[in-house]
């Protein structure tokens, strides 16, 4: 981490004024440079990558549980934790679904169309309507 950040101001300012600063060694800083990545990492950026393959092809719908679902049934073993973290780490979210709108107000004060085709709006009920077909 302190690493990182001497890496990223090391074009504003010498890096030995950063190192003890942030007070780690000229030599630490160095040797982390010209170091190569981690097993672990080279897996994260390759898990990543599938990751955020996945979620394009969910069209960005896909959350940590269903990406990992995925990975899991395409058969890569990989924990929900681990899948949450490298999504976060990569600015992946799933899109939320729009919410549903009642748009219809019924008990407004605007003036109604007219019956023009003389409809019946109010017929008798179905266990009435041979009541009075009798009578």
């Amino acid at each position: 981490m302190r690493f990182a950040a001497i890496q990223e101001e090391k074009a504003n300012h010498p890096v030995a004024l950063l190192c003890r600063v942030l007070e780690v060694s000229r030599a630490g800083y160095y040797a982390w440079e010209g170091r190569e990545a981690s097993a672990r990492q080279k897996a994260n950026a390759a898990l990543a990558e599938r990751i955020r393959q996945v979620h394009q092809d969910s069209r960005r719908t896909y959350g940590s549980p269903r990406v990992r679902a995925e990975l899991k049934a395409q058969g890569q073993p990989v924990g929900r934790h681990r899948v949450a973290r490298l999504m976060r780490e990569a600015g992946l979210r799933a899109r939320r679904r729009r919410r549903f709108v009642h748009t219809t107000d019924s008990r407004h004060g605007l003036p109604v169309a007219p019956n023009v085709l003389a409809r019946d709006f109010n017929p008798p009920k179905p266990d009435q309507a041979w009541v009075t077909d009798i009578t």
